[in-house]
Formats: C-alpha cells, structure tokens, sequence
C-alpha cells in the first residue's frame, strides 16, 4: 500500500482505492477491520512536498471495555496531512512540538506509506472507551457471567472487615 510519488507528474492528482480487509494483519492492532476499506484523497504536489486531503472509511471491530464482547465501529475519518521528504540527520537537541507539526508527516525513496496514514486515521476515530452500547452493563466481577445476556446469584455487598469498626460507629453512633 505504497504510493509511488514518482508517477505523480501533475500539481493535482485524485486517487480513490479500496482494499480489502484481509489486506490489514490481525492480531497486532487493538481493532480487526471488519469490511473493505475505501480510501479517497487528493494529492497537492509543489516541488518535494506533498499535501494529502480526503477520506477513510471503513468498519472496525473491537472489543467492548465492559463485556469483552466484539461490536463494530463505523469509521469516517477526514484527513489533510504534509508530506516532506525524509531529513538526512534527525537533528540533535530537543524542539518544540508546534500545532502545525501534527498534521506533517515525512516520506522515504519517493513513497508514501498509505498504510500507515489508514492506521494512524483508525487510532484516531477509536474512542477512549470502547462500548458496544452506553448501557453495557458489563461483566459480574464474581463470576464473570456477561450481565447483558444474563443475571446472576453472586453477591456483591462485599466489605473489607478491617473497615467493620468505622461501619459499627457510623450505624450506631459513638459511645
């Protein structure tokens, strides 16, 4: 999933691809991708750099944070992102990160990892906690039953005993 910048001749170009979801491996991200995955974008070229506006959409699978159970998530993600070539040296010392910086990306042998760019875009649409529905009641932390499926008989009234002194005092008062 290269883009090859050395058959981009023109200031503008659109590309459109679609690829399929076997094309992303399994098991190293923290989602599967689910259906194909259409990518979109035009290419703005002046002299070495290169600016990369449009779309990725796909579906997404991942695991819910309350049950564990597998739900998906529709991605639309927008992107406007600068390419500039590779530097030689990475530079010495510390810098600033700038707001402008977030959106600049650095590309190698006249190719541009489009790979990357969807799964940088995938990260990005995640949301900090991922739920199947708001309402998830979760797993029961005694028995580990999924609590939207089915109710359990566990008893969770649990208390720690070394606290017992401080309950009788708050019940009964002070004497």
């Amino acid at each position: 999933m290269l883009l090859d910048l050395g058959t981009i001749r023109t200031p503008h170009t659109s590309v459109e691809e679609v690829y399929a979801p076997q094309t992303f491996r399994e098991g190293e991200e923290a989602y599967r991708v689910a259906e194909p995955v259409s990518l979109r974008f035009d290419v703005l070229k002046t002299d070495e750099r290169y600016r990369l506006t449009g779309r990725v959409q796909t579906v997404l699978e991942l695991p819910c944070s309350r049950c564990i159970e597998p739900f998906l998530l529709p991605v639309d993600a927008g992107f406007d992102l600068l390419y500039y070539p590779q530097p030689r040296n990475a530079g010495e010392g510390e810098l600033e990160v700038e707001e402008e910086d977030l959106s600049v990306a650095f590309y190698e042998n006249d190719e541009i990892d489009l790979s990357q760019l969807m799964r940088e875009q995938f990260y990005l649409a995640l949301p900090m906690k991922p739920l199947c529905a708001e309402e998830c009641r979760g797993l029961c932390p005694i028995c580990g039953i999924n609590l939207n499926r089915a109710a359990c008989d566990c008893r969770r009234d649990w208390s720690d005993p070394r606290l017992a002194v401080l309950k009788r005092i708050k019940n009964h008062g002070v004497n």
